[in-house]
């Protein structure tokens, strides 16, 4: 079972880590080089291509399908991050790694020669899927090779991968739209996907027994079509169909029934996807509600804050971003410094930490009115990334650190798969709250938010913003959730035996991963320059 702080002891002195035996210099710093090239890989996906819209549409046409290329994209990765995770756990997390790089160098390679806007929007589910194995096998991987207290400091360096790209990904594309192509904006993942394996082939090395284990291709079939089903019909509804039309009703519908399928047959089968055993464990049940709600407001300050900064501040393009940025500064902020707080006080101390700062900068979005300065804000955005950052990184780390080597792929890709279900979330729920005050107050025929005048959009943003305060509240839930301090949990049923302790580090006894031999574990994982 997990255990508090009480019964780990009150106190836990936080360990001395040095940048030098952690960083991209020390002997496992090939591989996080590598984990880092495939997360920029994504990260600048997320930004590069939101830049490009207006030349992507000029070029081949079909204005009406382009809101696709991000949502099929976001489809793709939310529904295969589970089965990725579970693979991890299951056959190795090189080999899942390495295929998330390889369907997302693909992708792109796809991207670059789209003939129509179906077929971008067809190779951007390629790229979605990679995605999809691309993040949590990677956080993954820096679960099995450092230690809690060493991920405290390599959580900065994959968050500043995220701050760094936020600025990088809409300048490329931008700038590649204007003066190159648009088409050179998934050139840029050629070399950095092809580097990224190649470092991480020659450099990761794990040694997995091989067991003859079933693969859950029911229960991976069962969450695909009622996870698409869902998610469909929240990204779509009330944008291109009512949510009380027949396609909406029959999607929803549709979902229900086979994520209850999905439920009974995760209970029978022997290697399920999804296994019912993370939605009773505290530690990632934690992880997944403080992740599930940084997507929700995440998302949806992503879509919102720029158009207010324009459309009713009056700002350009440029200086909005800046609004933005800073929430994207904040996190990798907060994210570095985590560990300080959670190896000194604990889990829960530094997730309610990031939950005050969430509920903080949720409260300041309601001071924001049509004669606000920029700074004014970009405050509050800069404190919910600190909020943000101070909640993801924990969780993910006290997460991976409650489960032994078997069952880290999926306790983390749980968590990841909730950040994307929050995101869809966020996306539907604010923009539903939006167009119906839109709708209440222009009528039915109103134009699209970026046709509306300042004062209606104030109003219709201003509405998101009380969304997106009252749901940082539950950031204070998944803090309290979280135990002090945690230690591998053994007694559910599929899981392997506990880790050879003789080979963890001190300060961290068990939670660098040896494996036995008999167990589904590695028998030995190294990293080699």
């Amino acid at each position: 079972m997990v255990a508090t702080g009480d019964e780990l002891g009150t106190h836990v002195s936080a360990p001395q880590i040095s940048r030098a035996s952690v960083g991209l210099r020390s002997e496992r710093g090939p591989v996080l080089l590598a984990v880092m090239l495939s997360t920029a890989l994504v990260a600048i996906d997320a930004t590069v291509l939101a830049t490009a819209v207006p030349a992507v549409v000029e070029d081949l046409g079909g204005f009406t399908q382009f809101p696709w290329l991000f949502s099929v994209y976001l489809l793709a990765q939310a529904i295969s991050t589970p089965l990725y995770a579970k693979l991890s756990d299951q056959f190795g997390r090189k080999p899942m790694a390495l295929l998330g790089i390889g369907l997302f160098v693909l992708g792109s390679l796809l991207c670059m020669v789209a003939w129509g806007m179906v077929p971008l929007i067809v190779f951007r589910a390629i790229q979605g899927l990679g995605a999809g194995a691309i993040q949590p096998v990677g956080i993954t991987i820096i679960g099995d090779l450092y230690t809690a207290a060493e991920r405290s400091v390599v959580q900065g360096y994959i968050a500043a991968v995220w701050a760094t790209s936020s600025v990088v990904g809409p300048t490329l594309g931008g700038v590649f739209a204007d003066y190159v192509s648009w088409r050179a904006i998934f050139a840029i993942n050629l070399p950095l996907g092809v580097v990224a394996a190649y470092v991480l082939a020659r450099n990761f090395h794990e040694k997995v027994q091989r067991q003859r284990q079933p693969v859950d291709v029911l229960g991976s079939s069962l969450l695909a079509i009622g996870g698409v089903s869902l998610l469909l019909a929240l990204l779509e509804g009330g944008v291109e169909w009512s949510w009380t039309s027949p396609v909406s009703l029959g999607l929803v519908a549709l979902a229900v029934v086979t994520l209850v399928a999905f439920a009974l047959v995760e209970r029978r089968v022997e290697q399920p996807v999804l296994p019912p055993w993370v939605f009773g464990h505290r530690v990632v049940g934690s992880a997944m509600l403080g992740s599930l709600v940084v997507g929700v407001m995440m998302l949806g300050l992503t879509s919102y804050v720029p158009l207010y900064a324009q459309s009713v501040l009056g700002h350009g393009a440029l200086v909005s971003g800046l609004a933005l940025a800073a929430m994207l500064v904040g996190w990798p902020i907060a994210a570095s410094n985590a560990g300080r707080i959670y190896l000194r006080w604990g889990y829960r101390a530094a997730m309610l930490l990031g939950a005050a700062f969430g509920v903080v900068g949720g409260a300041l979005l309601l001071l924001v009115g049509p004669d606000s300065s920029l700074l004014m804000l970009a405050l509050p955005c800069f404190v919910l990334g600190l909020g943000f950052g101070l909640v993801v990184s924990p969780s993910i780390v006290a997460a991976q650190s409650s489960v032994d080597w078997a069952r880290r792929g999926v306790a983390t890709g749980t968590a990841m798969f909730a950040r994307s279900v929050g995101s869809v979330l966020g996306t539907a729920v604010f923009g539903a709250l939006a167009n119906a005050v839109v709708t209440a107050r222009l009528g039915s025929d109103a134009p699209s938010l970026e046709e509306l005048s300042g004062g209606v959009l104030h109003s219709a943003i201003r509405v998101v913003f009380v969304g997106a305060a009252i749901v940082s509240l539950a950031l204070v839930g998944a803090g309290l959730v979280m135990p002090r301090h945690v230690k591998a949990d053994h007694d559910s049923p599929d899981a392997a035996p506990a880790p050879d302790t003789d080979a963890a580090s001190d300060g961290d006894a068990g939670d660098r991963p040896t494996g036995t031999p008999g167990t589904p574990g590695p028998a030995a994982r190294t990293a080699s320059a």
